[in-house]
């Protein structure tokens, strides 16, 4: 089987113009999307790469306006190349029969038998270029799903997704800019420097003098979120995850058009469908709450992620913790009316005190005390210097914003700044869905099966927050025991935040070489590729035996090793 070959575009020269004037290019985080989802390809730096001896898909990152790149990508899609953009190629709109109106800040997407979720029929975007078809129309112009502006029943304000035939191949153009969108939900659309607005039914008061992680969340309180049975209110849909996957299912889709593969690995090793943690903040340090907790998680038979505060517990804790395999981690305290504040020097002192007083030569895992974050990526750049490969501090606070409040329940490498060229932070973000249940201030359980069920679609991260502190509450202790006993019917497996991190950063090494008819794959990799599952693409009419299974709304099969 042939492999297609992709390339994701992105102009140097054109991007530094960009970073120069301090401007993101947000649109460069396509990569990172198609390195999570197992999908392998080669950046392009100028368009004169784009060459269909070379390549048989072209991502469009970002472009220049100039006649020599258009023609570049017209040719090759000319030659038979396919490609694709993301609200960019403004500079060949009337070669391609259209015009452009009005920019879109916020709105909802319709897209009908390309939305890879059909459940969730309104797509929640934060940036889009709406194109429409002129009167001169051409022939061989297809428009897909619409778009609408602030509210999903608003007036029609273009086409999602617009296909052009261009000689053998094709030029697909989604008016969404995906990869800020993405971007967009999951780190805010700017810098965390003042509060958020509250919801008006005062389910989460985010307006209380302290920064924090869900002071930029970009969700609507009222489109995005639903009610359970017992009124209890949650953020519903992961966007970011359902646009992630709407890029890859398009892009699979057009390869396996043209009689080409695309095969990927799998976000979990074989046998594993989706990861459920639980992770603990260890605020007051009381050591029979601590001892309490072990002994609810010994009765659930599953390993943790323990985030320690300073002063933290004494030997005798800590070395149990160890001995029933739970993970020690890092709680980052910030909080200036209980003792911290918000310095890097500080966060090392606390960290070098966990080392010392835990005896830890390294420490894999960060959360916030409160969740407090400041700025854009000064918290991932700490973790970096020290030494911290995961962070976990982008959470709900409030009862009213559990759920998918960053749209996400998948682990991602974050974006920084324009002034670092938007490079990605080396710490992987591992965010978390809700605190404390069944404690009478926050959400009650009634939003853990809804939760459960979209993070089981995703096949992402399920992760809950118990505090040590509150599990001496038995109806916490009980929604703790419940949280497990539902992950486990539903199919998760529980890991620590050191073994979703380990496991991220290995699967992203292996690479799939040949691909036989027969579907037997090769795949290369230095640690545990015998674990990766290899998925392999297939059009509707390949014979595949009865083996098939629906991947990004795609049919695939399942790479058996050579």
């Amino acid at each position: 089987m042939k492999i297609a070959k992709v390339a994701v575009l992105l102009d140097a020269k054109h991007a530094q113009r960009y970073w120069k004037n301090g401007l993101n290019v947000f649109e460069s985080y396509i990569g990172e999307m198609l390195s999570h989802a197992g999908i392998a390809f080669e950046w392009a730096h100028e368009s004169h790469e784009i060459d269909k001896g070379r390549f048989d898909v072209a991502i469009v990152a970002l472009a220049d306006e100039s006649e020599a790149t258009s023609e570049s990508l017209w040719r090759f899609a000319q030659e038979g190349g396919i490609v694709i953009s993301y609200g960019g190629l403004n500079a060949m709109k009337e070669r391609l029969g259209c015009y452009e109106k009005r920019s879109l800040s916020i709105g909802y997407a319709k897209l009908a038998d390309w939305n890879p979720d059909p459940e969730v029929s309104d797509l929640r975007f934060l940036q889009a270029r709406p194109w429409y078809v002129s009167s001169k129309n051409r022939e061989g112009i297809e428009a897909i799903g619409t778009l609408h502006a602030d509210q999903p029943n608003s007036a029609t304000s273009g086409a999602a997704l617009h296909r052009f035939a261009v000689g053998s191949g094709w030029i697909d153009r989604w008016a969404v800019n995906i990869p800020y969108t993405v971007v967009g939900m999951q780190q805010g659309t700017g810098p965390v420097v003042e509060d958020g607005i509250p919801p008006l039914d005062q389910s989460a008061n985010i307006q209380e003098g302290l920064l924090k992680a869900d002071d930029r969340c970009e969700m609507d309180w009222v489109t995005d979120r639903a009610v359970t049975e017992t009124g209890a209110p949650y953020f519903a849909y992961p966007y970011a995850d359902i646009w992630r996957e709407t890029a890859v299912s398009h892009l699979l889709k057009r390869v396996v058009e043209t009689g080409y593969t695309l095969p990927f690995v799998g976000y979990w090793p074989e046998g594993v469908a989706a990861v459920a943690i639980i992770s603990h903040d260890s605020d007051g340090n009381e050591e029979p709450n601590a001892q309490k907790m072990l002994e609810v998680l010994k009765d659930c038979r599953i390993q943790s992620t323990w985030c320690m505060i300073e002063p933290g517990y004494g030997e005798r804790i800590y070395e149990q913790v160890k001995a029933d395999g739970h993970e020690l981690a890092f709680h980052y305290n910030a909080l200036e009316w209980d003792g911290g504040w918000w310095d890097e020097r500080e966060f090392e002192r606390q960290l070098a005190h966990l080392k010392q007083t835990a005896g830890l030569a390294e420490v894999v895992s960060n959360k916030n005390h409160y969740t407090l974050f400041e700025g854009w990526g000064e918290l991932f750049e700490w973790c970096e210097r020290a030494g911290i490969a995961c962070d976990q501090t982008r959470g709900p606070s409030k009862r009213g914003n559990v759920g998918f409040l960053f749209g996400t329940c998948h682990p991602y490498f974050p974006t920084a700044w324009s002034f670092e060229r938007n490079r990605l932070y080396d710490v992987l973000e591992l965010s978390f869905l809700s605190q404390d249940i069944d404690l009478p201030q926050l959400a009650d359980f009634s939003i853990v099966r809804p939760l459960l069920k979209q993070v089981y679609r995703r096949e992402g991260v399920a992760h809950f927050l118990f505090h040590q502190a509150h599990v001496t509450k038995e109806a916490v202790a009980d929604a703790l025991r419940g949280v497990v006993r539902e992950s486990r019917e539903m199919g998760f497996v529980f890991w620590t935040s050191r073994m979703i991190n380990d496991w991220e950063r290995t699967r992203r090494t292996f690479k799939v070489g040949a691909v036989q008819d027969d579907y037997r794959v090769s795949v290369e990799g230095d640690r545990r590729s015998d674990e990766a599952v290899v998925w392999i693409p297939i059009g509707d009419g390949s014979d595949a035996g009865g083996r098939r299974e629906t991947k990004f709304g795609v049919p695939c099969v399942k790479g058996r090793r050579i």
